[in-house]
C-alpha cells in the first residue's frame, strides 16, 4: 500500500523541501490588491512582506477546488491513496472544501482520506512528518488519518506580534486601543490553541515576551502534555516573521529551559497568519511527534 502526504503552504514547508521531504505542497493562494500570486511559485517571502508593509491590500486563499481534484487525480496515478493536511477549520475553510469533495466524488472515497487536526504553520508541518514516517512504516491512510485526529489537540503556539498595525488593520484592535497600544509599546502576545489565534498577554518589552511564552510553554509541558513530554513524544519548535536573529536567540534560551524536549525547527510563519500580524513576529510552540 503506498500513500502520498499532501499538505497545503500554510505548513510552511516550502517547494524545495517538500521535494527533499517526498511531500507534495499546494501553494498558498495570495491576493494583493485584488491580484492572485502563489507562494514559493510566483511570490517569495521578500515579496510578500514588502507589499504587505507597502499597505498594499493583503489577504490569503484557500486552493481551488479545480486545483484540488487536479493534484489527487495525479497523486493518485501512482499512489494507492493519498492523506491531505491542510490548516486548521478555525483558521480556514481548506478541510471543509477538500472532505466535502473526498466523500462526494466516487473515484475519491475511500482513497483520498482528508484530516481536520487543527493545526498551522510549525505544529501543521509536524503532522506531515508523522504521516510521512507512518506511510513509510506502511501505516494506511485511515490509520495515519485516525491518529493524526485523536492527537489534534496535542500542540500550542505563541506568538509574540512586532507591531499593532496589522492587528488594527485586520479589525482585532480598535484604532483608539492600537494607538494606546503603540503609545505604551505594548507587545500582545497571542495564542493558537487548535482552531483560532486569541489573545494570551499584554507585555512591553522582547525580554518580557518570550519570558510569557516560555512560562506558557511550561505549563503546557508539566500539566496538559505532561505524559507525553515524560513518553520523550513532545517537540519544541520556533516561527517568526522576517526576523530570524531573534528566533535563532530564542532557540538557546528554549533548549536551555527544556533539555529533555526536542527541538525541531525554525521556520518562518505562514503567510496565513503573516498577513494579520506583520514582520517582526517571534512564536514558538509544543507539538506532540509520532
Amino acid at each position: 500500500m503506498k500513500t502520498a502526504i499532501l499538505t497545503d503552504g500554510n505548513s510552511g514547508i516550502s517547494l524545495a523541501e517538500a521535494k527533499e521531504l517526498g511531500v507534495t505542497v499546494i501553494p498558498t493562494s495570495v491576493i494583493i490588491n485584488g491580484e492572485v500570486f502563489f507562494e514559493d511559485v510566483t511570490l517569495t517571502q521578500e515579496q510578500f512582506y514588502e507589499k504587505l508593509t507597502g499597505d498594499a491590500q493583503v489577504s490569503t486563499s484557500q486552493p481551488s477546488i479545480g486545483s484540488l481534484i487536479d493534484t489527487w487525480d495525479e497523486l493518485l496515478k501512482t499512489y494507492d491513496e493519498l492523506v491531505y493536511i491542510p490548516i486548521s477549520t478555525g483558521l480556514g475553510q481548506n478541510f471543509n472544501t477538500a472532505n466535502q469533495l473526498a466523500q462526494t466524488e466516487e473515484r475519491f472515497k475511500g482513497k483520498v482520506f482528508v484530516i481536520d487536526n487543527q493545526r498551522v504553520s510549525i505544529t501543521q508541518k509536524q503532522s506531515v512528518l508523522d504521516a510521512l514516517k507512518m506511510a513509510s512504516e506502511g501505516k494506511s491512510g485511515k490509520e495515519i488519518a485516525e491518529w493524526l485526529t485523536a492527537t489534534k489537540m496535542k500542540s500550542s503556539i505563541y506568538i509574540m506580534v512586532g507591531t499593532l498595525k496589522y492587528l488594527k488593520k485586520g479589525g482585532r484592535l480598535t484604532p483608539a486601543v492600537a494607538a494606546i497600544g503603540t503609545l505604551l509599546k505594548i507587545k500582545p502576545v497571542l495564542q493558537i490553541q487548535g482552531d483560532k489565534l486569541d489573545n494570551f498577554a499584554k507585555v512591553r518589552k522582547l525580554s518580557d515576551a518570550k519570558n510569557t511564552m516560555i512560562n506558557a510553554l511550561n505549563k503546557d509541558l508539566t500539566t496538559r502534555f505532561a505524559a507525553e513530554r515524560k513518553a520523550g513524544k513532545m517537540t519544541i519548535c520556533i516561527a517568526h516573521t522576517q526576523n530570524l536573529a531573534e528566533a535563532e536567540k530564542f532557540r538557546e534560551e528554549l533548549i536551555e529551559q527544556f533539555p529533555d524536549v526536542e527541538f525541531t525547527c525554525i521556520a518562518p510563519l505562514s503567510l496565513s497568519v503573516s498577513c494579520h500580524i506583520g514582520p517582526g513576529a517571534l512564536a514558538c510552540a509544543s507539538v506532540i511527534k509520532y
